[in-house]
């Protein structure tokens, strides 16, 4: 690393050049090229200048925590910062500072790893509260030869509640002494009382054009030649790790033995071309099937992964739909020309709801591919279903299309070819409106009573004048109905709505045929249950030739009468003529949709009075 900073604190510079290596030992570039000062550090502008200016203030934090994705430099900068806080210059008289000189004992230590008084701990390995204690009882005596004693404990948040409860007092009121720096990719996880007691800093991800100017200096540094849409490819793979992005290169150009290419370092991690997968893309929305299932093989033939083809028809169709809405999102580094400009056409010419189906698909396929058995035919089934609804025509279209469509001849046949429609979904449904039918039937005709000894018993007994008041509030057998409704005895509800055909009622007195369904006790237990609710005697008889519909025929009736006259109505014979398998399967009347709306509607305010109004 370059020992030298740049002077300007706003300007990040991604210095590289060797790290010293005993003679035949090789080290990976991931730590051959770890940054040793704020200089090196690339991408953290915000961080680096706070840390600066903290420095120079001389208001250095006692307990810091760094947190961002793998790979952003958490620990990196913690070790930075340990260096700075310790650090005493070449002549030995140096005080903390943001820019160590890498040259003093205390430097050195840090760098190698092996300063007493700069303590790493793992807090994946070590998470119980006996190893917190250690820290805790440790604290108390000054540091042996540095300035500060300080401790770095990497993915804090793997800490138990009772090691991060144990922390907290010595957290809050260290002695001079002693700073702590942590470490985590899991913020949430850090319980609140200790991140109130640090001071915070977000690393960022690496951002596209900063991370390929990294990747191009370590590259020169390392004599070696890689293409520059491979650095993008390496760049797209890394998602913003700067660690991810080096290791990455580092086999990269091991496997490109000189000169490495975008093909190699595709073959290297499993992508599929993406002008290929682009191509894909265009057979499925133009719904040829044979010809993309034809380029999925051949794909797959020469090495490209089935659920890395989707995954990359996802990316695309993201891509795309953001470019739509935000054309700017165009101008990526890590797109090539070709691949902008065929992004933009896409997402000029295809409409924002044939974007987000796809995207919904393309999610469900992934899941499939995942867990199938056979990776190959499970992708090639998700790209035959994308192909088949590619041009499926949206609601609105579809019922302007309808509309448009003349009159099917008698004897049906008529109706839009199923081609030109789309493929049906499985069990579709459609949602008619209509109004409700006149004239339902009523209540059912009169007629002669059959009674049994016990009936005949009990209807010989006068109602008492009392009773005939109390009887009074139930005039219809509406009312009856209701009543066994507010009782909540809904094994006898469903009994009387299917079981009685009405023949003649009055208060206090109901006869009825039976349907044949009906239970043999239907009329003692209804006459038991009337007069144990409302204190009176009810006379319950059956008559033998009712033939009045029951409440449940009645309502049955209404409604088959609605799904007739929807079934009648010319747009949806011709949903059904495009889509057989298509059902009714609700139908709301206008009232009732009235009635939700006023149910649903906020209530009015009136005006208040203005006394300054005129009038």
């Amino acid at each position: 690393m370059s020992d030298t900073p740049t002077s300007d604190p706003e300007t990040q510079t991604a210095e590289v050049q060797h790290a010293e290596q005993p003679s035949g030992q090789y080290q990976v570039l991931a730590r051959k090229y770890r940054p040793e000062t704020f200089a090196d550090l690339v991408g953290q502008d915000a961080m680096v200048r706070t840390l600066k200016n903290a420095f120079a203030a001389n208001r250095i934090a006692q307990a810091f925590i760094m947190t961002g994705i793998r790979g952003t430099g958490k620990t990196t900068t913690a070790r930075i910062i340990a260096k700075g806080m310790n650090c005493i210059g070449t002549d030995g008289t140096g005080g903390p500072t943001t820019e160590p000189c890498g040259q003093c004992e205390h430097c050195l230590a840090i760098m190698e790893g092996r300063h007493v008084d700069v303590m790493e701990m793992d807090a994946a390995s070590r998470t119980g509260v006996g190893d917190i204690r250690e820290i805790i009882d440790s604290v108390q005596y000054r540091a042996a030869s540095a300035r500060y004693k300080i401790y770095i404990i990497d993915e804090v948040h793997m800490l138990s509640t009772s090691a991060f409860n144990a922390l907290l007092k010595t957290l809050e009121e260290p002695p001079a002494h002693v700073k702590f720096i942590f470490a985590t990719t899991e913020i949430r996880k850090v319980p609140v009382t200790v991140l109130s007691r640090c001071q915070r800093f977000d690393l960022r991800r690496i951002e596209p054009e900063v991370m390929i100017a990294l990747l191009r200096k370590i590259a020169t540094a390392e004599n070696a030649q890689i293409a520059e849409d491979a650095l993008a490819l390496i760049t797209r793979a890394a998602e913003g790790s700067a660690r991810d992005a080096t290791s990455l290169l580092d086999q990269a150009i091991s496997h490109g033995a000189g000169e490495t290419t975008a093909d190699q370092v595709r073959a290297m991690l499993g992508l599929a071309d993406r002008g290929r997968v682009l191509d894909l893309m265009d057979m499925i929305l133009r719904g040829d099937a044979a010809a993309a299932l034809s380029e999925l093989s051949s794909q797959y033939a020469e090495g490209a992964d089935p659920l890395a083809v989707l995954r990359d028809l996802a990316e695309i169709t993201h891509w795309v739909s953001v470019v739509k809405i935000t054309p700017d999102a165009a101008e990526d580094p890590t797109i090539s020309p070709d691949e902008r400009a065929r992004g933009q056409q896409m997402a000029e010419a295809l409409p924002m709801r044939v974007l987000t189906r796809m995207w919904q698909m393309l999610l469900k396929a992934l899941e499939e591919v995942a867990a199938a058995p056979n990776a190959m035919m499970a992708a090639e089934m998700a790209v035959i279903r994308l192909t088949h609804v590619a041009d499926l025509p949206s609601p609105e279209e579809l019922i302007r299309k309808l509309q448009d469509m003349p009159p099917p001849p008698p004897g049906g046949g008529g109706g839009m070819p199923m081609q030109s429609m789309g493929a049906p979904a499985a069990g579709g449904t459609s949602t008619i409106t209509s109004a409700p039918p006149q004239g339902a039937p009523g209540g059912g005709p009169s007629g002669g009573m059959t009674m049994s000894h016990s009936q005949r018993q009990g209807q010989a007994t006068a109602l008492a004048p009392a009773a005939e008041k109390a009887l009074a509030r139930y005039p219809t057998f509406e009312h009856v109905v209701e009543l066994i409704r507010t009782n909540r005895d809904v094994k006898l509800l469903v009994e009387v709505e299917t079981g009685v055909r009405l023949v003649a009622y009055q208060p206090g007195r109901i006869e009825f045929t039976p349907h044949a369904n009906a239970p043999r006790d239907l009329a003692a237990r209804l006459g038991t249950a009337l007069q144990n609710w409302t204190g009176s005697r009810w006379v319950v008889t059956i008559a033998p030739d009712g033939e009045a519909p029951t409440i449940a025929e009645i309502r049955d009736a209404a409604e088959n009468a609605l799904r007739t006259k929807a079934s009648e109505h010319p747009l949806v014979q011709a949903v059904i003529d495009s889509f057989p398998k298509a059902r009714i399967t609700r139908i709301r009347t206008a009232e009732e949709m009235a009635a939700e709306v006023e149910a649903e509607a906020l209530p009015e305010v009136e005006d208040e009075w203005d006394p300054f109004e005129d009038g």
